[in-house]
Parts: structure tokens; sequence; C-alpha cells
């Protein structure tokens, strides 16, 4: 069996269904185009922003009925290799629609698939057994699992030494930071609550991700600025990268981009400062595209390129 340098955990996938339609009109029908379908939820992302750079993962992630098979289907023609977890409900769907009048986007989310107790051990049965350098676990959290279940991976990962990346907030990610993680990815909003304030400005994110990191939550701590850019920072080290300036069509999987592009780059042996870099940069060529389809590997390149002279 192959070994993975990289892997990736979602929990609550997506069957991900994009179209565009003209004026949202109440009690109207409203015609969209044909949708468009792509396989979803965090890690899932996160595989398919690695693979769009030449890069190798597996994913792991959970699978039930028949959006669970199309998920299947969609990952396997991405060439992403893959391990599912079957459970006894429904792979949830998203759906996101474009209004060409106004070139604004809706987003819907609905409710994930219920893990039940004999599924959470196989989950976690999964994380025992695995051979990695790096697990990236991205996404909610669904119902059936506990509030504590990412602190859990966070222990097994601790005592094998694979090198945990966490993306996820709330109480979740709380949780998770009384054990201590390689990585945490969380905006500034996110930041601000775990360290009990209201609000952050710029200068003041520095000292607050060397708070996590004094304490023992995280190695490093990436914040997003969303179209600001980014910032990185561990024990000794701190870096902000602009984020370049561009068309913006869809922020759908800007996020988990940012992530593929750094895990790689950091399985790679960068310079954290190319580290952030190619997380801005995938990231933002995310933003590029419409829908749910992340970005296009000459676009984070080319972004690449600029960020570096910069």
């Amino acid at each position: 069996m192959k070994i993975f340098d990289i892997v990736t955990l979602t929990v609550n996938p997506a069957l991900d269904k994009s179209t565009h339609f003209r004026g949202l009109v109440p009690e109207q029908k409203i015609r969209c185009e044909t949708p468009r379908f792509d396989a979803g939820g965090g890690g899932i992302n996160v595989s398919k922003a690695i693979a769009h750079l030449g890069g190798s993962s597996k994913a792991l992630f959970t699978s039930g009925g028949f959006t669970g098979e199309m998920l299947k289907e969609i990952v396997k023609k991405e060439g992403i290799s893959f391990e599912t977890i079957e459970i006894h409900s429904d792979t949830r769907e998203s759906f996101v629609a474009v209004d060409d009048n106004t070139n604004l986007q809706y987003r819907f989310g609905f409710k994930g698939a219920e893990i039940n107790e004999t599924e959470k051990n196989k989950i976690i049965q999964l994380i025992q057994e695995l051979k990695s350098d790096y697990l990236i676990v991205s996404g909610s959290l669904n119902e059936g699992l506990p509030v504590d279940f990412y602190k859990k991976i966070a222990e097994i990962t601790k005592k094998s030494g694979i090198k945990l990346i966490i993306d996820s907030d709330g109480e979740a990610l709380v949780k998770v930071l009384e054990v201590g993680v390689f990585m945490i990815k969380p905006n500034v909003s996110e930041l601000s609550k775990l360290i009990g304030v209201k609000s952050l400005e710029m200068e003041e994110i520095n000292h607050a991700a060397k708070q996590i990191i004094a304490n023992g939550g995280a190695e490093i701590v990436v914040v997003s600025l969303g179209p600001q850019g980014a910032v990185l920072v561990t024990k000794d080290f701190y870096e902000f990268v602009s984020a370049p300036n561009v068309v913006k069509k869809s922020t759908v999987g800007a996020g988990d981009s940012m992530v593929g592009g750094m895990v790689l780059a950091l399985s790679q042996n960068k310079s954290l400062k190319e580290v952030l870099r190619w997380g801005v940069a995938c990231g933002s060529a995310a933003t590029m595209n419409e829908g749910t389809q992340l970005f296009k590997m000459e676009d984070a390149k080319r972004l690449f390129e600029w960020l570096k002279d910069k």
C-alpha cells in the first residue's frame, strides 16, 4: 500500500452544486442553468488544491447514499487517491447560485449527515493506523460527533508524530488547542475569540498568535485576512503577505486552496516565506473562478511569481 506524505480528513463532505440564474424574485420560479457538480468539504478541497499544483495526497472522507456515490465518482475523476468511511446517512449537498443580473453569489449549506458510534470509531481507527507526515483536518463536525472529536484526533497524531493541521472553528478548535497541533488557520475574528477579546487590530495579530503558540496550542498560526492577504507566525518568526488584486468571482474553497498550497510547500521543505506566498497565491487564484472550481495551476504559479518579487 502506498504511503502518502499528506493525508486529508473530511468528516462532513458535501456534493457541491453550482449554477447561474437571472433575477431573484420571491414566489416565482427561478430558471437556472445546467448545474455543475464538484466534490466539496474542507479536506477534499485541500486534496484537490494539492492535485492542481501537481502534488499528491490521500483523501479520507465519509460517504453515504446516492450523493456519497456521486462524491466518490467526482473525486476519482479528479485523480485523487481516497478512502471512504461508509455511513448510514446520505452525504449532504451544498448549493451555490450566482445572479448574473447583479453578479451576487448566494451560498446554501445543508446540515451534515449524522455519524453514529460505530462510524465514529471507524474514523478513529483509520487515524490510529495512519502513516504520513502531515494530516489536514478541515471542515465542520457532523451531528453525532462530540465537540472534542478533533481533540481526540490531535491526541492520536501527537503520539504518532504526525504533523496535524486543523482548519476549523468554534469550540472544536478551542478543544484542539488544549492538546496542541502543528498549524491552525483562523481568520481575525476566530483568532480574537480564541484569545478572549472582541476584536483585533492588524498590529495586534502577531501578539495574539504568539499567545496561542506560547500556551502550546500550535507551532504555526496562519491568520487569514481575506482580500488583504495573510500573516504567518511562529514563536520566532512573523511574515505578512498582501493578497494580489484579482477579479473575484467566488470565494468558495479559497481558504482550503490556501491550506493546500501551504502544506504542499511545507512537505517540499520550502521556507516559511515561500509557504505563506504559496498559500496566498492559491487562495487568491481560487477566487478567480466561478462556483466551486478552486483554482487553475497557471493562475497560482503566476500569482506566486508576482508575490515573490514583492
